[in-house]
């Protein structure tokens, strides 16, 4: 297949960890229930490709993403090399539970940086969403796992419109000092633009949240995921998430279309010499099997050049 000419830029990170959410973030959206084998498989095709974070499911009520209801199953099917990170997402504890029981290492909790989003995904408000997440946290690093906090609707939001950056900010520094290892700064609805990036991390860097706690996690709604990217990439960001072949949106915001694609990103990072571990052509071959198991296209435009 072909390759990108390689030209580096300065003032970019050597290596970027690719936190890979196609398993769970990606899937969890389709309709259409997917067999835990063709899930294991996918998982399987991700780490074979190079990919060494892999967010594999989320252990959320049956009730609310039916897709993931079968989380302990296909981790009890899956049979990983040690040095690749299998995170799962947890809503509370009642899904820690499930989680420790499946031997999980590493979870993730989902927070929310706006009132109606707390209302609509968590049945929260704003503040009172960390009495919940807090005994999660506390519990889980008491076993020894590690947690990502995701923060969602962190550049704009559907039902309120444009967030305020210092907003954003309170919500993850919290979560940091509850014990999040890692943020993951998300464009929910895809509409932050390369400006409020900046400004944002700028905006954590001054409130004791230091740059290397930050993943960014982008939408391409309006098609600013890979411009959205370099930017944090120019700040100092090292971990970014995607999903492969582009899958995924959010079920709770229906104006949130696909993640930015894993191979977009890949052939991007590729170009400018920055070092994934990830093989392009592996990739774009799992992507085109997953989408013929969907029975739909890939939205990744580089997949559709490189298998077209």
């Amino acid at each position: 297949m072909r390759k990108p000419q390689l030209v580096r830029a300065d003032g970019l990170p050597d290596r970027v960890t690719i936190y890979e959410v196609g398993p769970r973030d990606g899937l969890q959206n389709e309709s259409a229930i997917v067999d835990v084998a063709v899930k294991a498989e996918f998982i399987r095709r991700l780490v074979d490709a190079g990919l060494t974070t892999v967010e594999t499911t989320s252990f959320v009520h049956p009730k609310w993403v039916p897709q993931l209801a079968d989380a302990a199953e296909l981790l009890a099917a899956l049979e990983l090399p040690d040095a690749v990170r299998a995170p799962v997402l947890v809503p509370n504890e009642r899904g820690l539970d499930r989680a420790l029981a499946a031997n999980v290492r590493e979870i993730a909790i989902f927070a929310s940086a706006t009132e109606t989003f707390a209302a609509k995904n968590l049945n929260s408000t704003l503040d009172d969403q960390f009495a919940m997440f807090t005994p999660t946290i506390q519990r889980a690093l008491s076993a020894g796992l590690a947690v990502r906090g995701y923060v969602s609707m962190c550049y704009g939001d559907p039902w309120e419109g444009d967030v305020p950056i210092d907003q954003v900010v309170k919500v993850g520094a919290r979560l940091v000092e509850l014990g999040c290892h890692e943020l993951s700064l998300g464009d929910t609805i895809g509409v932050a633009t390369p400006g409020q990036v900046t400004a944002l991390i700028e905006a954590f860097a001054a409130a004791g949240v230091g740059v290397g706690k930050l993943a960014v996690h982008f939408h391409d709604t309006y098609g600013q995921a890979l411009a959205n990217t370099l930017t944090a990439l120019r700040a100092g960001v090292t971990t970014v998430d995607s999903s492969a072949g582009g899958l995924g949106g959010c079920p709770y915001a229906e104006s949130a279309t696909g993640n930015l694609a894993t191979e977009d990103l890949i052939w991007q990072l590729d170009g400018l010499g920055i070092e994934t571990g990830v093989d392009l052509d592996r990739l774009v071959a799992a992507s085109v099997w997953m989408a013929g198991q969907l029975g739909k296209p890939p939205v990744s435009r580089v997949v559709q050049a490189l298998a077209g």
